[in-house]
């Protein structure tokens, strides 16, 4: 039996990833467990999803990165907040926010549902 699969909508990854990040500095498969921890399980990032979506935010700026060592001390690449990221974090949350609320008014649901 296939496993239920939760789609994120274009874009909410980058929003997910700045959100991940905001606990502190993080290789790609920390950021990608901190997103399944934070979803209850819900959101599972692939590789090919979150690597591109991690170059692309760093070329925008909204996020850094630097090479460092793991928990198991492997070579990898931690990335970063920068303020500006943060700005954009709380951006794409209110835009998030008016973009649920207005789905739910349309089904039907209150906001408290």
């Amino acid at each position: 039996m296939a496993k239920d699969k939760t789609d994120l909508l274009q874009g909410t990854l980058d929003m997910l990833i700045l959100r991940a990040l905001l606990g502190g500095d993080m290789h790609g498969f920390g950021i990608a467990t901190r997103i399944h921890q934070m979803s209850k399980e819900a959101l599972l990032v692939e590789q090919g999803s979150l690597y591109p979506a991690l170059y692309r935010l760093e070329a925008q700026g909204w996020i850094c990165s630097e090479w460092g060592l793991s928990d198991n001390n492997r070579k990898a690449r931690f990335y970063s907040l920068t303020e500006a990221g943060k700005q954009q974090l709380e951006l794409e949350s209110a835009n998030w926010t008016r973009l649920s609320t207005a789905i739910n008014l349309v089904l039907g649901h209150s906001a408290q549902s």
